[in-house]
């Protein structure tokens, strides 16, 4: 019988360092991105005729007029266009844009409510930013596309807690899903979040006046979707929290 060698540990210094991730992307993030563009893909194969993308969009795409005749009066796509919108884009720049920020702000949010959750968030804030689009925009023929609803929805949720040093605690960007969660009124006294919602509102308000800074210049924007997926997000956030935490009420003002 063979004598047993004892297990050999290498000295700390000659351990190859471990691997960092260069894009640390939690997998529902990648799962929506990965749905976003194989949707877009979809829109654009070549062989499609007009009549078949009018009836693409017609049936996926959210139109305020819908809501404006009776619901028994037409077909069931009033059911789930106020969720499909989110997944068509109508340029290469627009689903860019959107993918983009919904690296930033979606990961932080899904790592702290988990894949459920994070779901049933993407539809219900869609929901509410093409309702609150329907409202201002009452019985418009116009198309609404685009997951910005839900990307704003994603940036009021992470107002709640994913900002550095809300509470004195500075954790790194990769764990500002273990931050508290802000109440409504200490949120609203931050000055990190004060000063991010300050600059998202004017950002929005250039858009309602045709001013588009970054993003696809060629298309309309809809504002309204965008503060009606902001609001859902900031108001509504810890229905969706899965760790219940003490909210933070009065948050320790940073270091001068």
């Amino acid at each position: 019988m063979d004598d047993a060698e004892p297990p050999r540990h290498e000295p700390e210094e000659n351990r190859p360092p471990q691997r960092v991730p260069a894009f640390n992307v939690p997998p529902v993030i990648l799962a929506s991105l990965g749905l976003l563009i194989v949707v877009f893909v979809i829109q654009n194969l070549p062989w499609w005729s007009d009549d078949t993308l009018n009836w693409l969009y017609f049936t996926f795409s959210f139109i305020p007029a819908r809501y404006a005749f009776p619901l028994s009066q037409q077909g069931l796509e009033w059911l789930w266009t106020p969720v499909t919108y989110s997944l068509l884009h109508g340029s290469i720049e627009h689903i860019v844009f959107n993918g983009l920020w919904l690296m930033v702000f979606a990961a932080p949010v899904a790592r702290r409510i988990g894949v459920a959750r994070y779901v049933i968030f993407w539809v219900l804030s869609a929901a509410a930013s093409a309702f609150l689009h329907a409202a201002v925009y009452w019985g418009d023929q116009s198309l609404l596309i685009g997951a910005s609803g839900v990307v704003s929805g994603l940036m009021g949720a992470a107002c709640r807690f994913a900002f550095p040093a809300m509470d004195g605690r500075r954790f790194a960007i990769r764990q500002a899903h273990l931050n508290p969660r802000l109440s409504i009124a200490a949120s609203l006294r931050s000055r990190t979040v004060v000063a991010y919602i300050v600059m998202w509102i004017a950002g929005n308000a250039l858009v309602a006046f045709g001013i588009t800074i970054v993003g696809d210049s060629a298309q309309p924007v809809a504002w309204d979707a965008h503060i009606g997926g902001f609001l859902f997000g900031f108001l509504l956030f810890s229905l969706f929290d899965r760790q219940p935490r003490i909210e933070v009420e009065n948050p320790a003002p940073p270091a001068e």
